[in-house]
């Protein structure tokens, strides 16, 4: 597409923050937006902040925020001619991308989706980047299936083996064989979570780096053959594969190294034909023996990881340091427009740090919240201070999803004054009713390793005292809200009303607190802006109620998620410390283990089920 055609109205497909970034970016161009909503966030900040909203299908996300139908049907209900998928969910899933690219009158803002599947399949990308002379870590091009295949790779290699699921990222997906007798398992685990993720169990090996840090590149290209990198964000600061502070530019980056590391990201991303905003990682092996004060130089290795073809998380980082705004980026491109600026416009102006405000806590492995409400909510500001959220005081959390509730971004005119308004902004930060991760970032603002950036992607799992987390949570952290205060006992009723709105029939629900429960006609009454789809039911959350018998030993699911696997059966003998299932939460798996030893005596899942904290899983005798 090299036409020129301006957006009316985009359909943001995701919830929360990134929604409305996306939301406000479209507002400033004078594009309407429309939300989509399940309905656990019907209430949600993003459904608040959009021009109009429709209600996509029940809590789970297989049913509403990654119902393709249900998405393309609300763009055409709705009139957008466009569709963003923010983060997440849809955003990387090349089916969606051409789903979209075939509905008449409706574009896809991001990378078309031949583009997507080639570069979303891990071994198609290390092919196109080594070609692109682009260093890749040592690995395999072909889908491994055979543990022998595992054991040879580490024969010739040596240990410790990257499996990794073909669609995965963040960690999804990936197993670590240490030696040859784990190569069975974990090749068995990592297809497992490919395709409970991302329904491919193809998996591949690569070389696992002892000492890697995590170095991205922004690009953006667009459909007249410009490809720009926006410089790096390192994102080594990682709990189990996922980050928690973002920076940029790297703390242990020279400039030439900087350089040679964006090139690289600009040429795989030309001979891979892409266009739109994307992400090059790429891990750089650290020297754990350099200096705090001594970058790493133009000889230090590194290695192609992985494209993420959508915005990512920590895109702000880099606006921060550009002054670009990647959003607007992506909607133009979308559009057709030239990007309106060379590579040597892009200049990096200071040093920005983005703090995810999860809803974890880290004194207990960063387990996230169940439930909770925001009784105080009073983000920090000042000059330098960005807040990316949309909550506001009063909201409830939604777990359904992810534990994110905000992203507090800090730009400084150096890395010491930005660690200094880092520590000054998170200070002010005043959260309460929900625990939150706040002290662990107040903590690691004061954490050497960090403070003089030689931290690595296993620093927080590996090497740091973690009796620390829980000495800053006591310090600076709040607990969950009184979940048994006045306002709960208040009855709530909801009534559901068929109104016309121009001729266009709506189906609309009006929720009432302190109100007594009342029968409603079926006829109209009054109405509201929000409109939802008809031909959706409402969530059933009912079932048979679980009866545990005896007295024996629970073992219960200490977060909400689904059930993977289920590795005993009714006789079974088990042992304190032996895994009876697998749950995956917050898109990992999570082994759930017997803390004392004896007989199963009942199963109370099965593979598949979904449930919540505290639901009992297994009972031991």
């Amino acid at each position: 597409m090299t036409e020129t055609q301006a957006f009316d109205k985009v359909l943001v497909a995701n919830r929360g923050e990134i929604a409305v970034r996306v939301m406000r970016a479209c507002a400033e161009l004078g594009i309407d937006t429309v939300a989509v909503y399940s309905e656990a966030d019907k209430h949600g900040g993003h459904v608040r902040y959009a021009d109009e909203a429709y209600n996509v299908g029940p809590a789970r996300a297989a049913d509403s925020y990654l119902d393709q139908d249900a998405i393309v049907e609300a763009a055409r209900k709705a009139g957008a001619d466009a569709i963003h998928p923010g983060y997440g969910f849809l955003a990387e899933n090349a089916d969606f991308a051409a789903k979209v690219g075939d509905a008449e009158g409706i574009t896809w803002v991001g990378p078309d989706a031949e583009a997507m599947e080639s570069l979303g399949e891990k071994t198609k990308a290390r092919t196109i980047m080594s070609d692109a002379d682009v260093p890749i870590v040592p690995g395999t091009t072909d889908p491994v299936t055979d543990p022998e295949e595992v054991t040879d790779f580490g024969d010739e290699h040596g240990y410790p083996v990257a499996i990794k699921a073909e669609g995965g990222g963040g960690g999804r997906g990936m197993k670590v064989v240490e030696s040859a007798d784990e190569a069975a398992d974990q090749l068995e685990s990592a297809k497992r979570e490919g395709e409970a993720y991302f329904s491919n169990d193809s998996v591949y090996l690569e070389r696992y780096l002892e000492n890697p840090r995590h170095i991205e590149v922004q690009i953006v290209a667009d459909h007249h053959g410009n490809v720009r990198h926006l410089g790096e964000r390192d994102c080594s600061l990682q709990r189990r594969h996922q980050k928690v502070i973002e920076e940029g530019p790297s703390p242990a980056l020279s400039d030439d190294l900087r350089e040679q590391i964006g090139e690289a990201a600009r040429r795989g991303v030309r001979a891979a034909d892409y266009t739109n905003a994307g992400t090059v990682e790429f891990l750089v092996e650290e020297d754990i023996d350099r200096e705090g004060g001594e970058p790493l130089g133009p000889d230090a290795n590194f290695y192609f990881l992985e494209v993420n073809t959508r915005i990512q998380v920590e895109h702000t980082v880099t606006e921060e340091l550009t002054g670009i705004d990647i959003v607007k980026a992506q909607l133009r491109v979308a559009m057709g427009e030239e990007i309106g600026f060379s590579q040597d416009d892009v200049e990096l102006e200071g040093h920005a740090m983005e703090f995810r405000i999860n809803a974890e806590n880290a004194a207990n492995d960063f387990a996230p919240a169940n439930q909770g409400s925001l009784e105080t909510y009073d983000p920090p500001g000042g000059i330098g201070v960005r807040m990316d959220d949309a909550l506001r005081q009063g909201d409830d959390i939604v777990t359904d999803y992810d534990s994110m509730i905000a992203k507090l971004i800090v730009h400084g005119s150096d890395r010491t004054e930005c660690l200094a308004r880092s520590r000054r902004a998170l200070a002010e930060y005043d959260i309460e009713g929900v625990v939150t991760i706040v002290p662990f970032h107040r903590l690691m603002l004061t954490d050497e390793t960090f403070v003089d950036g030689k931290h690595t992607t296993k620093y927080l799992d590996e090497e740091i005292d973690r009796s620390r987390f829980a000495e800053a949570q006591e310090r600076w952290g709040t607990g969950d809200a009184d979940l048994d205060g006045a306002d709960d006992d208040e009855e709530s009723t909801e009534r559901e009303f068929t109104v016309e709105v121009n001729g266009k029939r709506f189906e609309v629900s009006l929720e009432e607190r302190g109100a007594p429960a009342i029968s409603t006609p079926n006829a109209g009454g009054g109405g509201s802006g929000r409109m939802e789809r008809p031909d959706v039911a409402e969530a059933d959350d009912g079932g048979e109620e679980v009866v545990v018998e005896g007295d024996g030993e629970a073992v219960a699911a200490e977060m909400q998620g689904t059930i993977l696997s289920v590795d005993v059966s009714e006789g079974d003998e088990v042992a304190a410390g032996d895994v009876v299932c697998v749950l995956e939460a917050m898109k990992m798996e999570n082994d759930v283990v017997a803390d004392k030893g004896g007989v199963v005596s009942q199963v109370l899942v099965d593979e598949g089920d979904s449930v919540d904290m505290g639901d009992v899983l297994v009972v031991l005798e």
